[in-house]
């Protein structure tokens, strides 16, 4: 167990409040929390609000204290910490931020992808997961000596999970949104095209030779593959929850093809600079998913 709490030095309701963590997984916090009565209200997207008078009740169950510093410190190098901009109570106005600066002058169409991306549905393919794909293409391109249309690559990010239900047609459906509502705006026939091609492309991550903007686009999809051992844990909880619906057999075994597959294939990354950065990490985290799942799949 590696759940954590600092002093309870934070004043609010008449009372202290400590910050009750975990630098291992969102779920063993969730465990620990229902387990010793901290109400599931006092969640706050990476710990829970802890009032004082459950500080030492706390600390007794198996909680280690630490000053808050050290808190703070250990939560960011696990990969759980949920920076301010990534909440989601800002994640729409950096978003919208994001995409008024395309230049499309087109709010009503950039309202209504944030609105797709906000469906209560999504646990993994959210807002914040749209934001990291549009960070590590600025990651990718920034220093990439390439002929990628920005503009399409960009457009390709906001629509890649535009529509996400589970399905085998979701990558079909959110081509078909691009290319109507790009159409609308009266955009360059070739960027729409591209789009829609780029989005499809979502559906294997495996883009051609030479073909820049698709390595480009299906690398930073796939950039949450190579984050620290507990972010890497968080992505694949949320995934599990999107199909909470699946047994745990059935889903394990689903799973394991997919990564086999993804591990089986070569290079899980397309661009020189992408396997630079994120190769081995996500190779080891799939390896390690891997040995999860045998547990599961009887």
């Amino acid at each position: 167990m590696s759940i954590l709490i600092d002093p309870p030095a934070w004043p609010a309701h008449g009372t202290l409040f400590s910050h009750l963590v975990s630098d291992l997984s969102i779920d063993e916090l969730h465990d620990f929390a229902r387990a010793h009565d901290v109400p599931e209200r006092a969640f706050d997207r990476d710990h829970y609000d802890v009032p004082l008078r459950l500080h030492e009740q706390l600390v007794a169950a198996g909680a280690i204290s630490v000053p808050a510093t050290e808190l703070v410190r250990r939560l960011i190098a696990s990969g759980l910490r949920v920076r301010s901009k990534e909440r989601p109570e800002r994640l729409d106005a950096v978003l919208s931020s994001r995409w008024e600066a395309l230049g499309l002058n087109a709010p009503a169409l950039g309202n209504e992808l944030l609105d797709c991306w906000s469906q209560e549905q999504r646990q993994y393919h959210d807002r914040a997961h749209l934001l990291a794909v549009l960070k590590a293409l600025d990651t990718l391109s920034d220093t990439a000596e390439h002929g990628a249309d920005l503009l399409a690559l960009r457009l390709a990010a906001w629509f890649h999970d535009a529509v996400y239900r589970g399905t085998p047609i979701d990558e079909e459906e959110s081509a078909a949104l691009a290319a109507t509502r790009l159409g609308e705006l009266r955009i360059d026939p070739q960027v729409v095209d591209e789009v829609v091609r780029l989005v499809l492309l979502t559906r294997t991550h495996k883009p051609t030779p030479g073909d820049t903007s698709g390595a480009l686009l299906c690398d930073a999809d796939l950039e949450v593959l190579a984050r620290p051992a507990a972010a890497y844990k968080r992505y694949t909880e949320a995934v599990r929850r999107e199909y909470a619906h699946v047994p745990d057999t059935d889903f394990a075994r689903g799973r394991t093809l997919i990564l086999r597959g993804l591990l089986e294939g070569g290079s899980l990354y397309s661009s020189e600079r992408a396997r630079s950065l994120w190769e081995g990490a996500a190779r080891a985290n799939l390896e390690a998913e891997l040995n999860d799942l045998a547990s599961l799949r009887g």
